[in-house]
């Protein structure tokens, strides 16, 4: 196998499209399509189906794709470490974490980071919980910011560390019967619908989990994408919701109230994963202490 035959590959595979793919690679059409000819030849299997215009990989050929996808990113991160070894502070860190972050947790700590280091350079993706695992050992980026930190970490192929726990609040519209309270039990709240994240979320698992032991199971009255949407659900006086703290930090809706919940278990853990078997590049090495020594006194 050659090298252009696998870039030529890796690309109709992502277009699903021979002519496009040619037109990003500023070559020829029937360049493409000789090389896939070629490639599948000496594989002696078939790696795409063609339909009309398009072009979809076979079952065999995502097979291929997925094994030469980890390649390609090794190959990318290889020609990275060479140029980050001579200086690392100037480099790049591919990095992921979810939405509840993106407004005030990670810009803070790039923020700080470049401070100290100006010229260092940040690629970054929010992702679902799984996915942030899922990326991190396929290949996809190297860090992700995570919450909670994952259990069974080896079985996972990941490692890291806990940065800091962050407490759950209560969010509830001002016209609230409690909204007085300075705080508040969890199970004040067993009679008022609730606004949750849909299934799938490790978040709405967390706070059903906390109702039960607060020996209530909430009325389940809306559901919203997001964290965002969950505060305009509240904010329409629609029900009441359980939030991580960060996630309100100047970002709280006018018509509604932080109120805190007076259990000391009803919290998360915050922290920083990345991959066991895939040693860090420079830049993301120095990233990484920097986020392990910035949170070093914090509570674990």
């Amino acid at each position: 196998m050659e090298f252009r035959q696998i870039q030529y590959f890796m690309e109709v595979a992502k277009r699903e499209h021979v002519t496009k793919a040619a037109h990003y690679l500023h070559v020829a059409q029937s360049s493409v399509s000789r090389q896939i000819f070629n490639l599948e030849d000496e594989l002696g299997v078939k790696l795409f189906i063609h339909e009309k215009r398009r072009v979809k990989l076979t079952p065999i050929g995502r097979v291929f794709y997925e094994r030469m996808n980890l390649i390609m990113n090794m190959m990318d991160e290889a020609k990275r470490e060479v140029k980050e070894y001579l200086i690392p502070e100037k480099g790049t860190v591919r990095i992921a974490f979810p939405i509840s972050m993106a407004a005030h947790t990670l810009p803070s700590i790039i923020y700080s980071f470049r401070m100290s280091y100006p010229k260092a350079q940040f690629q970054m993706s929010n992702a679902l919980y799984y996915d942030l695992i899922d990326g991190v050992v396929s290949g996809e980026f190297n860090l992700a910011m995570i919450a909670p930190m994952p259990k069974n970490k080896t079985d996972r192929k990941i490692d890291g560390t806990v940065l800091f726990k962050e407490k759950i609040v209560a969010l509830i519209p001002k016209n609230h019967p409690l909204a007085s309270r300075t705080s508040i039990q969890l199970h004040d709240l067993k009679a008022d619908p609730f606004v949750l994240l849909p299934p799938g979320f490790v978040f709405r698992d967390q706070v059903l989990e906390a109702c039960d032991r607060a020996g209530f199971s909430p009325n389940i009255a809306f559901e919203g994408k997001d964290i965002d949407a969950l505060k305009g659900l509240v904010s329409a006086g629609l029900g009441v919701a359980l939030m991580p703290e960060m996630t309100l930090v100047d970002n709280t809706p006018r018509s509604t109230l932080i109120v805190p919940i007076e259990n000391d278990s009803l919290s998360r853990t915050v922290g920083v994963i990345y991959p066991r078997e895939r040693k860090l590049l420079p830049t993301e090495a120095l990233f990484y202490d920097f986020l392990v020594k910035t949170f070093s006194g914090d509570e674990k």
